[in-house]
């Protein structure tokens, strides 16, 4: 697994939402999905399938962590599995909001004409 956070960028956008979740805090599958659906304003919904396959790349890649704390037990259901940023996901997730920064500052972007809120 690359320690060299370049390698993973750039990320896909549902990568970096699911990141930028999870820097945040820990949280639970279902938490996640609803989570980014609201922050997307529905833009992002990922279903139960395709949510799983993604915290799975990103686990693989050494992103996401699966987390060994739990909430309160009268607070969880012991079925769910709780997971985390890793250190190197913080700084991949930090490099690629740099990144787009930049391309959206950029002299092409500026030149752009403005969108109506309503659009």
């Amino acid at each position: 697994m690359p320690s060299d956070p370049r390698t993973h960028l750039p990320l896909k956008p549902v990568d970096l939402v699911l990141l930028l979740t999870l820097v945040e805090g820990e949280q639970h599958g279902y938490a996640l999905a609803t989570e980014i659906a609201e922050r997307t304003d529905g833009v992002v919904r990922l279903e139960p399938g395709n949510l799983y396959r993604v915290i799975r790349r990103l686990v693989d890649d050494g992103l996401v962590d699966v987390s060994q704390k739990r909430p309160v037990a009268a607070l969880d259901d012991e079925r769910r599995r709780y997971y985390r940023i890793t250190a190197l996901g913080e700084r991949v997730a930090a490099l690629e909001v740099q990144r787009l920064r930049a391309l959206v500052s950029s002299r092409a972007a500026r030149a752009l004409p403005a969108v109506p809120a309503s659009a």
